[in-house]
């Protein structure tokens, strides 16, 4: 009987995430032998070595684009077919493991698909997709997403789409190919809505149903939204950009080549935190 295969995969469009990936490579490589694929973009091949440091570490072009932002949101409609595992967790750049995530892998014995809500997961309150003021939009957000053809309704859930575990199955193959059909209504809308990824996604979810497990808060925790959380349990994956890391997390990645490398990232790289790529 052929042996499951089981990996991860990220996404690296451009230069601005380049030490966030770093990071996020030594965090996994600190809990996990298993294969990781790099969508990777807009990242001169100079540069390629300082990625192929760590073991078992898969290039792959993610689909070109200009506009970073853009490139990033379609390469995570390409991870099922970029993906070479029976099993595959996908994770942003940005996050950083806290502990392993074998009992993810496990669960997709039994399920399809497996993700975390949104801080906040409902769709009528989802302002985060639109254009325009908060409180001008607030009253018209589901009206607004179903107007343009997405199926959601008021109990819809928003996802954070920054952790998707899947298995390689016929119902996940057909939900990417939905994912993606709903993201080009997010990109012919754009006088309505922002370039995200997050009401596409729930529609996929709305239009296949596949079987899924929501995972708690402590799966894909960010910072930024501490205040929005009331969780007891030990926090298993961080989300938050490097240079706003808290230092315990930072210690997990540490090592001599990464002091190395955040020393040469100071004068090489881009700042993060002016990074325009997080303002649209």
């Amino acid at each position: 009987m052929k042996k499951e295969t089981r990996g991860f995969i990220t996404i690296l469009t451009g230069l601005y995430p380049f030490q966030d990936c770093i990071h996020f490579l030594a965090a996994v490589r600190k809990f996990h032998e298993e294969p990781i694929i790099i969508l990777i973009d807009q990242v001169p091949k100079v540069l390629y070595p300082f990625l192929k440091t760590f073991k078992n570490v898969i290039l792959k072009p993610a689909p070109a684009n200009e506009n970073t932002v853009l490139a990033s949101r379609q390469a995570k409609l390409a991870l099922y077919a970029a993906s070479e595992f029976d099993k595959t967790i996908y994770l942003d750049s940005d996050i950083c493991l806290l502990s392993d995530l074998n009992d993810v892998f496990e669960y997709l014995d039994e399920y399809d698909l497996l993700l975390t809500e949104d801080v906040q997961p409902s769709i009528v309150k989802a302002t985060n997709l639109l254009r325009g003021k908060q409180e001008d939009i607030l009253p018209n957000v589901l009206q607004i997403l179903q107007s343009i053809g997405f199926p959601l309704q008021a109990d819809s859930v928003q996802y954070n789409s920054g952790l998707i575990a899947f298995r390689k199955t016929e119902v996940n193959k057909v939900f990417f190919d939905e994912f993606k059909r709903y993201f080009e209504i997010v990109k012919n809308n754009q006088d309505k809505l922002l370039l995200k990824d997050q009401g596409a996604f729930a529609s996929a979810i709305a239009s296949v149903s596949p079987k899924m497990k929501i995972l708690p808060p402590t799966y894909n925790y960010l910072s930024k939204w501490e205040e929005a959380y009331n969780i007891q349990d030990k926090i298993k994956v961080l989300h938050c950009t490097y240079p706003y890391r808290p230092q315990y997390a930072k210690n997990i990645t540490r090592s001599l080549y990464t002091r190395v490398f955040d020393r040469f990232a100071k004068v090489f790289l881009p700042n993060q935190v002016t990074n325009p790529w997080r303002k649209k």
